[in-house]
Order: C-alpha cells, then structure tokens, then sequence
C-alpha cells in the first residue's frame, strides 16, 4: 500500500479562472513548507490546457504522470484550483478533498463576493495572505485528518458531562448560541448549535483555531462557505489553558470586553482539574486509562450521519513504526477503502454522496464480515495448535517435540 506524505513535493496554485493571473502559490516539502516555486511557464502551460478542455466542453479533472499527480478544480467560474504532488502513493481523492478544503478556507477567511467577483486582482492577492497559515496546514503532516474524512475532528474528554454543562451555562451568560471548546484543533465539546453548522465551516473553524499563534484573546471575522458565504461572522476565541481555547462565534454582539475574566472564572475556575485533564487530547484523542487493546497502534473512528470523527496514532507510543508513519498508514487505508468500494457516481452532487455511502456499506460489510470471520476461524486454529504443541513439548515426549 502507497504511503501518503512520505517524501515529495506539493505545489498548490490558485489562479484567477477568466484571466489565468496566479493569485498564489504554495509549497510543502517532507510535509514543512517549502519556498520552491514552480516557473511561471509551468503554470502558465498547467492552465492552459485546463483551459483548452474547457473551451472543448471537455472536463479535465486530473493527469498522471511517472511521478507526479495533477488535479484541477474549478470554483464558480471565477477560482481554478490546482495541485500537484510527487509524495509517493498519493491518491487523487485526497488532492480533490485538499482542493475543496482550500476554497473553503478562501472563503471562510475572505469571503465568497471577493472570490467570484475579482474587481482588483492586487487587492484580492493581498486579502488571500490571510490564508496562508491555514492552507500551508493542509499541505503539512497534520495529525487531524478532517480535511480527508470532510469530519470534525473530536475527543473524548475525561469528564464530558461536566464539561457540557458549563458549557451551555456560558452560552447562555454569554448570549450566543454557537460555542465551542477546542484543545489543538480538536473539538472537545459543544453546543447543540455549533454541531448544527454545516460542512465545511464545521472542520475549518475548529481547524483554523489550531493553526493560529497562541493568543489570549482572538476577535476574528469569518464568513461561513456554507451557511454565510457573503456576511461575515465573529470568531471570538478565549484561552482557557495552553492549547485549550473557547471558541464562540456572533454577530456584532457581545463586545469582547463584555467576556471578561469575572465571567470565566465563574463558569470556569471550579473545572480547573477537568480542564487541564484535556490538554493531552489534543494528541491521543482518548483519555487515559481508556480500555484499548495494546495490539492497536492507530484508530480512525467516523460517525457519518453526525459528521464527527476520532483520529489518533497514540497508543503504544512505544512501539513500530512512529506516530507519523501510523497517521499516513491510517490515511492512505482510508483513501483506499473510500476510493474503491464508496465512489461517487459520476455527475453526482456531493450533497447526495452519503446516500451512495450507505448503499455501499450495505453491499460491503457482509463480504468484510466473511472475510474476517474466515481469517479470525484460522487465526483460532493456529493458536490452539501453538499451545497443543507447548503442552507437549512442556510433557517432554520426545515422539512429540522432535523436529
């Protein structure tokens, strides 16, 4: 099986779609990122012949080359997108998926009116720099895998009860209904009105939080791709704890001021314990003592209706390979598996993919639940000969331990 993220390059072009005028490129390396730039007549020849297929009525979506993996991506008519990659083993699904992330963070942070309406192109190159951060996050080695899975990345905390209720306490003193809290990108708990947003602000705000430096107090605009592509929102994030940040999102109200540390302390200071007990989630994801075979080294776990996931490459810290070979392990077996067995079908809208998801779930679990079965049947059979042969080799019969 190929292995995602292990050493290549990633160039990832944005240009404008009517003139072919690159807004931005971006560069990883091993996963850091990388100052290489592509020459202007690669990129020049790269849209071109998106271009030339598109004046054909031909739709070019992605190439192949010896090494290297191109996809392109047009958003609006107004946005093409394109990525290339040399990593070994990587997968057109996840440059689609990097490609739909991208846009998203475009307009999460810019807004969609920017984007499809290009009155000056100078003007949108210097309002695009406030992106960077997070798109150069997508090219790296993450340890979230919400851009892949289209999931919220979440965790289990030790006291998850009381953790909720202070939770809504806050948001009612407050008075915003969309609160979140968040240790390294990771959501932790929320209320009932943050679940309800929709995809993809639902992972890129989490997402964004944990690529930004840290900061005591954050009142960041945002525009939502989904539910408010054109009005922006607030983004106010307060650090409870190094990595550990409230995430509340509004309108013009409250102030920030309002959010003072009186009101923290109430609803904060008595969970002192709780809280510091999720720092080491943003890492393991599980809380420790949490029962797990010592034989797992990696979990990927989804919930496809809620749309939440739980990724981690902690357990048995100790052990082969090392947490990163684990994280590209685990994202090139999901790549495989939803490539191969969960396609969308061709012309499908993206909204009715879970549809399609299901549809083969049921065609496929039956054949995963015989071939497991069948291989847990020999697995058995070898272990019982393994300790029939111990006890007689433990007996000393010569007849029976002779080689």
């Amino acid at each position: 099986m190929g292995e995602e993220g292990t050493e290549g390059t990633i160039h990832l072009l944005c240009l404008a779609a009517s003139s072919g005028v690159p807004l931005f490129c971006r560069s990883s390396r091993g996963g850091a990122p990388a100052r290489q730039q592509l020459p202007f007549s690669v990129i020049g020849s790269l849209n071109g012949v998106h271009m030339f297929g598109q004046n054909l009525e031909v739709q070019l979506s992605s190439s192949r080359t010896e090494d290297t993996t191109v996809v392109w991506k047009s958003f609006h008519d107004s946005i093409t997108l394109i990525v290339l990659s040399s990593e070994e083993g990587t997968s057109e699904l996840r440059l689609e998926r990097l490609l739909q992330m991208v846009f998203g963070a475009m307009v999460l942070l810019v807004g969609l009116e920017e984007l499809t309406n290009i009155r000056n192109v100078e003007r949108l190159k210097k309002e695009l720099r406030a992106s960077y951060r997070l798109i150069d996050s997508f090219l790296g080695d993450s340890e979230l895998i919400g851009d892949l899975t289209q999931c919220v990345d979440c965790v289990v905390p030790p006291e998850g009860s009381l953790l909720q209720e202070a939770l809504s306490g806050f948001a009612e003193a407050a008075g915003t209904a969309f609160i979140s809290l968040v240790v390294s990108g990771r959501v932790v708990a929320a209320t009932e009105s943050w679940w309800r947003l929709g995809m993809p602000e639902a992972v890129l705000l989490p997402w964004l939080v944990g690529s930004l430096p840290p900061q005591a107090a954050r009142d960041y605009p945002v525009y939502l791709p989904h539910g408010s592509p054109t009005v922006p929102h607030r983004l106010l994030t307060l650090t409870l704890l190094p990595d550990l940040e409230l995430c509340l999102l509004c309108g013009p109200q409250p102030p920030l001021s309002q959010l003072d540390a009186q009101l923290l302390e109430r609803w904060w200071q008595p969970l002192l314990e709780p809280l510091r007990g999720c720092l080491p989630l943003g890492t393991r994801a599980l809380p420790a003592g949490f029962p797990l075979h010592t034989d797992i080294l990696g979990l990927l776990l989804l919930h496809l209706e809620l749309k939440r996931c739980l990724f981690t490459v902690e357990p048995s810290r100790d052990k082969e390979p090392s947490p990163e070979h684990r994280r590209r392990l685990l994202r090139s077996f999901y790549t495989l598996v939803t490539a191969t067995h969960f396609p969308p079908e061709p012309g499908q809208p993206e909204e009715k993919a879970e549809e399609a998801i299901h549809r083969a779930q049921a065609q496929l679990l039956p054949t995963l639940e015989e071939v497991l079965g069948r291989h847990l049947r020999r697995l058995e059979e070898l272990v019982d000969g393994h300790w029939e042969f111990q006890g007689a080799a433990a007996s000393g019969s010569p007849a029976d331990t002779q080689c």
